[in-house]
């Protein structure tokens, strides 16, 4: 990221909770506190006065400065949490065993007047794609699910040294959803299905589904997904929550299991824009203590939206009541100042057509690399063999497809897969450019995903959600927000910009945000029985 950008995420979104949506109390929640919603004492969201479904990280911070709580109490409700709802949702692998001496930590800081950063004390969730040397990471397979990792990845490194209590680690789609051509989302072998919290029986979506239900169920206070195409994103509409998938690059992917190196990231997810940004400052290195003066009037007031321009791509595929959803939200996005147009980028069916197959040859390369540095299989071939005689492996879905098609895919270094990369990158990056310089956008918006299917283990995940190809593919951020729902599903807005403008995409986020206000609370609803099931 250039100097003038990270000044701007600094500076900009470090730490003003005015950049949240709304104050603690004010965010829309469920009228409705029967049918499955969370009621009993010990599955209270109220810690010392503080909502943890509504609570930013700058309001905790401003808490534990003046003492009135801390990073061990705050620790404790989450863990708490943990225990009663997870059995629910089943998100949360496994929780570290150092969390509380992590948090006594913090507090002693706090008290000394150390403390590291704006996240210091704070709870996180890892996806469990992230290495960690203290506990298992196992990607979803029980293949790696032996010894941990010798090291942390970098970014874990960051958020230690950034004070930050790793609370955890989520569970995830195994290999990220590249092992079957009809994967069910969610699932792995390792953890089991995740389930939707506003619905239990509809699927969570995409890799970072753990990650995304925690933070939906209030289980963590910022979490950790990877994206490769849409698995920070998708999982962060369908589960109401916020996800930015950065640019390339500004996170690093050391000590990640991957798929692509040339599409892969690791990227912040929370409850609201601001834990978001402030997550999004430690995973780069621009980690700051505060910051100084407060955000313009652009960012912090509804008015902010005023003069911006937002390309609205529609995607009448994702279905009628998505469609009617985005009609509604760009009324309200209008109704506050901004200019929103209705666009089409295009080279859509062209990278829809080559981006699988470049994806099998970076897999072959990068995940060999990985398996190297773990104990288990050293590399794809063993890694095949692994599952073909393990029965457990194949509860749920049987085939690994595409493990297979990458193990037969071209090389790296073979001059049609490097055509299409090259061409991959041109187009992605064309279709985003273009449409922006075209209509002078500060932002093109999409639906991120439709309302959430049945999760069926025979049928697989009916998920063609296209959004989020053109950012993934060109390596140019993203960031997910909740628009609103249908039948108690929430959707999201996609937001999407040029390569490096992650500040001014999360200071347009948060201002999306507030006016849409499209939080709620979910109900944990066994099923909706009146409805029938959606993509069957």
């Amino acid at each position: 990221m250039k100097k003038r950008s990270c000044v701007a995420l600094t500076v900009a979104l470090a730490v003003a909770p005015l950049l949240a949506a709304g104050v603690p109390g004010q965010r829309a929640v469920a009228a409705d506190s029967g049918t499955g919603g969370a009621s009993s004492p010990a599955e209270s969201t109220l810690l010392r006065g503080v909502d943890l479904e509504t609570v930013t990280i700058p309001e905790l911070q401003a808490r534990m400065k003046r003492g009135s709580l801390t990073s061990s109490e705050l620790t404790r409700a989450y863990l708490r949490r943990i225990k009663v709802i997870n059995p629910k949702i089943n998100a949360v692998l496994r929780t570290s065993p150092t969390a509380l001496r992590q948090a006594a930590a913090s507090d002693t800081r706090h008290r000394l007047g150390k403390v590291r950063g704006p996240l210091d004390g704070i709870p996180v969730l890892l996806k469990d794609n992230v290495n960690t040397r203290d506990m298992p990471t196992t990607a979803g397979s029980l293949a790696l699910a032996g010894s941990p990792p010798d090291t942390d990845a970098e970014l874990v490194t960051r958020l230690r040294a950034a004070g930050a209590v790793i609370l955890g680690k989520t569970n995830m789609s195994e290999w990220a959803n590249f092992r079957a051509e009809k994967p069910t989302s969610g699932w792995s072998a390792v953890g089991g299905q995740t389930h939707n919290p506003y619905v239990l029986d509809r699927n969570p979506c995409g890799s970072s589904s753990g990650s995304a239900a925690a933070l939906a169920a209030s289980l963590t206070q910022v979490a950790i997904g990877t994206e490769t195409d849409g698995s920070v994103v998708c999982p962060a509409g369908m589960n109401g929550v916020v996800g930015h998938k950065p640019s390339l690059g500004l996170v690093s992917q050391s000590g990640v299991v991957p798929i692509s190196a040339e599409q892969d990231t690791a990227g912040p997810m929370a409850r609201n824009v601001i834990d978001t940004a402030i997550t999004l400052s430690v995973l780069s290195g621009h980690n700051a203590a505060s910051a100084d003066g407060a955000l313009t009037e652009a960012v912090t007031r509804p008015s902010s939206l005023r003069g911006k321009r937002i390309g609205l791509w529609r995607l009448p595929s994702l279905g009628a009541e998505v469609d009617a959803l985005m009609t509604r939200t760009a009324a309200r996005l209008r109704a506050a100042g901004a200019k929103v147009v209705e666009v089409a980028p295009p080279y859509q069916d062209r990278l829809a057509e080559l981006e699988f197959p470049a994806l099998l040859s970076e897999f072959h390369r990068d995940i060999d690399a990985y398996l190297s540095t773990r104990k288990g299989p050293r590399d794809l071939a063993e890694l095949i063999e692994f599952n073909r005689t393990h029965p457990a492996e194949r509860s749920c879905f049987a085939g690994q497809e595409l493990l297979e098609q990458a193990l037969a895919a071209p090389s790296t270094t073979d001059p049609r897969y490097r055509a299409m990369r090259a061409e991959l990158k041109d187009l992605s990056r064309r279709s985003i450019d273009e449409t922006m310089a075209t209509h002078d956008l500060d932002a093109i918006a999409s639906p991120t995903n439709p309302p959430a299917w049945t999760t069926d283990c025979a049928r697989g995940d009916n998920d063609v959600i296209p959004s989020s190809t053109p950012a993934a593919v060109a390596g140019y951020p993203s960031l997910s927000v909740p628009a609103g729902s249908v039948d108690e599903l929430p959707v999201g807005l996609l937001l999407m910009t040029g390569n490096h403008r992650d500040a001014e995409l999360l200071s347009l986020g948060a201002a999306v945000e507030q006016r849409l206000n499209a939080w709620r609370t979910p109900r944990y609803l066994p099923s909706l029985p009146s409805e029938t099931a959606r993509g069957e």
